[in-house]
């Protein structure tokens, strides 16, 4: 029961935000577009800022936080998918289809060598380039057709991620961060910063995360649907809560698909989501930090609050 807790509070952390955003944008068509930017966890930056507590907050929460991260990353990746999609070509489409199921079939066959793998995932990556479909989906699909084992029964999928895990932290992060996260402030000045669509992102992501995510837990434990991370007080799942309204990197992404154009229109509305995805991140992590900081003083990791449930 308890593996239910992080999916369910991934959900409500997706739809709460989405719900803050159009609420904040006045229902105003032009800014419909944006309403995912708030969506999604920075797994990075969540757990970076959570470290930094070193052991004050208990295991349990880590593991909360990173499992809700990872899942609403994928369903960051599916609203893409589903979302902001242009158009389909069948016949690539199809072909996406083939390589797919050759994966597969090399799983359930037992073949154990990863360069057919990481070959076939670059064919199924053009192929999804092509059909329409955002090509991030083909990284998700790649995924789950990668054995848990490899030809020496040791863990293929882990030593794979272990191999792709400096790669993304050193370069393509920071690559894609300094390309994308920058904003031009000519001609935004203080109407700018305050028009609607960055409140709207930033209150999704520092109102709206927290909301539907603790919401959520506390739904789900007094519901008897699954109980709150064990060790953890309810100021502590409060502050976790807010440490994922910080939405750097699929936000800056999904911001990009949502308002694309080369007009000066279209710039200025993605200036514009950056500024409350920092703005809202920025207070996500600020607020968050400090709650953790003042309700976790054992430094086991203990909390200081062992009450089950308010009242």
């Amino acid at each position: 029961a308890q593996r239910r807790l992080p999916m369910i509070a991934a959900g409500g952390g997706m739809i709460a935000p989405a719900l803050v955003y159009l609420l904040a944008t006045g229902g105003d068509p032009a800014l419909a577009r944006g309403w995912a930017i708030p969506a999604a966890t920075d797994i990075a930056f969540a757990m970076g800022v959570l470290g930094l507590l070193g052991n004050r907050v208990p295991a349990s929460l880590r593991l909360f936080l990173l499992t809700v991260a990872i899942v609403d990353d994928i369903g960051a990746v599916a609203i893409i998918a589903l979302f902001y999609t242009a158009g389909i070509k069948l016949a690539w489409l199809a072909a996406a289809a083939a390589v797919l199921a050759a994966m597969a079939a090399l799983n359930r066959a037992g073949y154990a060598r990863p360069w057919l793998y990481v070959l076939l995932a670059l064919v199924l990556w053009y192929c999804v380039l092509h059909s329409g479909i955002h090509a991030t989906i083909a990284g998700v699909l790649a995924a789950l057709t990668i054995p848990m084992r490899g030809a020496d029964n040791d863990t293929m999928l882990e030593r794979i991620e272990h191999t792709l895990a400096p790669w993304n932290a050193y370069l393509v992060v920071p690559v894609f961060g300094f390309a994308n996260a920058g904003v031009a402030l000519t001609g935004l000045g203080i109407a700018g910063v305050l028009a609607p669509l960055p409140v709207a992102v930033a209150a999704g992501l520092m109102i709206g995360k927290q909301a539907g995510i603790f919401g959520c837990v506390y739904g789900a434990h007094r519901l008897g649907l699954a109980r709150r991370p064990a060790n953890a007080s309810w100021p502590q799942v409060w502050g976790v809560s807010v440490l994922c309204g910080i939405g750097f990197t699929m936000s800056l992404f999904i911001g990009e698909l949502a308002f694309p154009g080369t007009t000066e229109s279209a710039g200025m509305l993605r200036d514009e989501a950056k500024i409350g995805i920092l703005g809202g991140s920025l207070l996500s992590a600020l607020l968050g930090f400090a709650i953790l900081r003042l309700t976790t003083r054992n430094p086991r990791g203990e909390s200081l609050d062992e009450a089950e449930s308010p009242a």
